[in-house]
């Protein structure tokens, strides 16, 4: 396995993993934030490669005050192998390069096995309220 930046012939196949895993929404187009996130530090776009196919993602930014990850999958039968671990450890590596000081991450609340997840890896539940007010819709 190797984590390398997304390729666009990579976007079915990330679609679906995202979809597999129940990370899409109604109201998030994934085809249109793949298309977004292209247009902004797209090397931080990570996907988890298993001979030539995606098992697995990350979408990673710094805006110059924290770091994010979204979109953090792995596919459903590839799970508890570590790929999301490894996933993570890229992702925190190359925001750490940046000068990246704090990682952040939104997990849903119904969630308690992500939750759970993150928790090992030495992940925390902030003291916030993440408050959101979409702009463009997607549907």
């Amino acid at each position: 396995m190797k984590i390398r930046a997304f390729h666009p012939a990579d976007k079915e196949a990330v679609v679906a993993i995202w979809t597999e895993c129940g990370l899409t929404r109604p109201w998030n187009d994934p085809q249109r934030d793949i298309a977004r996130k292209l247009t902004e530090q797209p090397e931080l776009f990570l996907v988890a490669e298993e001979n030539g196919a995606p098992v697995g993602t990350a979408m990673v930014g710094y805006d110059g005050h924290r770091g994010w990850v979204h979109y953090l999958a792995v596919k459903p039968g590839r799970q508890r192998e570590a790929l999301g671990c490894a996933l993570m450890a890229e992702a925190e590596r190359l925001l750490l390069e940046r000068g990246c000081p704090k990682v952040m991450l939104m997990v849903r609340t119904s969630n308690a096995g992500v939750i759970r997840f993150y928790e090992k890896l030495g992940y925390a539940q902030d003291d916030v309220v993440v408050m959101g007010r979409r702009l463009i819709a997607d549907t």
